[in-house]
């Protein structure tokens, strides 16, 4: 069977219209997001104009300084003159490249602050839409795609700023206000100056297109990748039990490579547009020396505007070299944007409604009135549970038991609104689950799942997460309760004891007691077991089912299990078997009807090889 990193990402399709007006969505959205930040924006801006200003007075300065230099040859009386004239131009190049560089040094700092700030707002934001996604979306989504979308994606939109949004003002200001100086000088010279520019934007556009559905690629790939180390990392006890480290191994470099594959064809892309538009431009600058040679020649232009000419396609040069590097930027900002957006945007299914009221607990009734579900996947609709009815008050027990996928759990995930119902309704004292707010609804519901997860952190802040300012008597009456104080009390740092990723350094039975100590802490009105005592001990079971019965005596509790020993207490159970109530009762009516619960009951209190 293969492990869920082998799926393989989906590859992007071509380019086409559609997604590029897509991408100039998600550039106009950057934009936007970067004027959350006016004044910052507006003074890296200002310190860019400026820079540039400088920067295009400095071809002035040098032309002016070569005619200077060029009159004081065979001029005796006219040295000192030109003498001072030359020192002058040369004090006045010093300062403009200085003052350009300072002012460089500005707007760059001011747009990767500006930038900072959006890839901060993201991160935030994807992390908080994250939070509110409902499972039905984590149900599709990998944890290691999403991780991705929250890093790397959040770069991508980050660097945008500098390296996108002010190297367009750079470039259109270079460009702009250099061809207009260079074509009002010489029109002739100009034209030629300029010749490589369509050829450099047809190369650039043709370059912006391959790379952006190379990034594209890159970044599935390595939203892959990112799912393989995960998975390796989560698993690492069944690798080494297994001896599949080599297996891993080639599943790793087998995705590295194909990473790899595609981050060379992004260079190659980068290298050959690169070399295409660094020789046209350095063509149109041997012909703008050979036509200006000429002209010099002829007296119609002196050798300082030659120099001019000459040293404005140096400036212009700048911008050719960053028009690759300005597409990378833009296809990266637009694909990124694109995959961390999606997430941004999506809804939730499970939400609250408009001026939905909190839950009000008064007798803690739940009811489930011909309730329905079906998952969706894809297109596909997969039923689960169908017509369950069943009413508990304050101080009962329900038990619930069947077959793996006859709908156990389904149940838990219905209560707190993991889910909403297809059909029917949950009610508690009368008030629609769908009708108050999530936050007063999981604050009156605690589910204990069969999945167990810990913090790396403290035993004490592992029991305390639902509620930080916990005294420590609470916590204390929650450990004993899930018999688990004791332990914890011989430990040499006690509650201070540090619990490994997912709780590693605890045993099976020890991690189920500690989520059992958490979800009691928070004294919920409804109270839910979703086979979370298989891990322990038989004997430590009825201890912890003999403490809730008088811990939970002002709660609703639902008992999910496939031990019958769990249940025999509930003042009902239920016995489900596709989505549906087979059989209902008490232990010992359940038993006196012979039916299936009996005969589940009977291979478990006296199991034989052939059962």
């Amino acid at each position: 069977m293969k492990s869920m990193t082998e799926a393989q990402p989906r590859e992007s399709g071509r380019f086409t219209f559609r997604k590029m007006v897509e991408g100039f969505d998600v550039v106009t959205r950057v934009g936007r997001m970067a004027l959350h930040y006016p004044w910052r924006m507006a003074a890296a801006v200002a310190a860019l104009i400026v820079a540039v200003v400088f920067q295009l007075y400095i071809p002035q300065f040098l032309g002016t300084a070569v005619d200077n230099a060029y009159g004081m040859l065979g001029h005796a009386d006219t040295l000192d003159a030109a003498r001072q004239a030359l020192l002058t131009t040369g004090l006045l190049l010093f300062a403009a490249s200085v003052l350009r560089g300072l002012f460089t040094m500005l707007h760059n700092y001011l747009g990767e602050s500006v930038g900072q700030h959006i890839g901060y707002e993201l991160r935030m934001a994807i992390y908080d839409k994250i939070q509110r996604l409902d499972f039905r979306y984590h149900d599709h989504a990998h944890s290691g795609d999403l991780i991705t979308r929250g890093m790397l994606d959040v770069e991508g939109v980050r660097l945008f700023v500098n390296t996108g949004i002010m190297r367009v003002i750079l470039l259109s200001l270079l460009i702009g206000i250099g061809s207009y100086r260079l074509l009002s000088a010489d029109w002739l010279l100009g034209l030629l100056a300029l010749s490589f520019v369509p050829f450099v934007g047809w190369r650039a556009v043709d370059a912006r297109l391959s790379l952006r559905e190379s990034w594209h690629r890159l970044q599935e790939r390595l939203s892959y990748l990112t799912r393989v180390m995960e998975e390796n990392l989560q698993g690492i006890r069944v690798v080494r039990a297994f001896a599949a480290q080599d297996y891993e191994m080639g599943k790793f470099d087998k995705a590295s490579s194909q990473a790899m594959e595609i981050t060379s064809e992004r260079i190659r892309t980068r290298v050959s547009n690169g070399t295409a538009m660094s020789f046209a431009f350095y063509l149109s600058m041997g012909l703008v020396l050979l036509v200006g040679g000429q002209k010099t020649l002829a007296g119609e232009i002196t050798v300082g505007t030659l120099t001019e000419f000459l040293a404005y396609m140096t400036v212009l040069q700048m911008p050719v070299r960053q028009l690759g590097l300005l597409v990378n930027s833009i296809a990266r900002a637009t694909t990124s944007g694109e995959r961390l957006f999606s997430v941004l945007d999506e809804e939730p299914d499970i939400k609250d409604r408009p001026d939905a009221p909190d839950l009000e607990i008064k007798d803690a009734v739940l009811q489930f009135d011909r309730v329905s579900f079906a998952y969706q996947l894809g297109e596909e609709t997969v039923p689960v549970l169908e017509d369950v009815s069943f009413t508990l008050s304050r101080g009962q027990t329900l038990g619930i038991v069947g077959p793996p996928g006859a709908g156990k759990s389904t149940i838990a995930h219905l209560i707190p609104r993991f889910y909403d119902v297809t059909d029917g309704s949950i009610t508690v004292d009368g008030q629609d689950i769908r009708d108050v707010t999530l936050k007063s609804l999981r604050s009156a519901v605690s589910v204990i799942q069969q999945d167990i997860f810990l913090f790396t952190s403290g035993i004490m802040n592992n029991v305390a997460y639902g509620d930080p300012w916990a005294d420590y008597d609470r916590i204390v009456a929650a450990t004993n309760t899930a018999q688990l104080h004791s332990y914890i009390n011989d430990l040499p740092r006690g509650y201070g004891t540090l619990v490994g990723e997912r709780g590693v350094s605890l045993s099976g039975g020890q991690r189920q007691r500690l989520v059992i100590a958490r979800a009691l802490l928070m004294q919920p009105s409804i109270l839910i077991f979703d086979d979370s005592t298989a891990a322990i001990d038989a004997a430590t079971e009825q201890r912890i089912l003999a403490s809730l019965r008088e811990h939970a005596a002002d709660s609703v509790v639902v008992v999910i299990s496939h031990r019958l020993s769990s249940l025999m207490h509930a003042d009902e159970i239920l016995f489900l078997d596709n989505g549906n109530v087979v059989e209902r009762g008490t232990h010992e009516s359940l038993l006196a009807a012979g039916g299936r619960y009996q005969a589940l009951f009977e291979l478990q209190s006296n199991p034989t090889e052939e059962e």
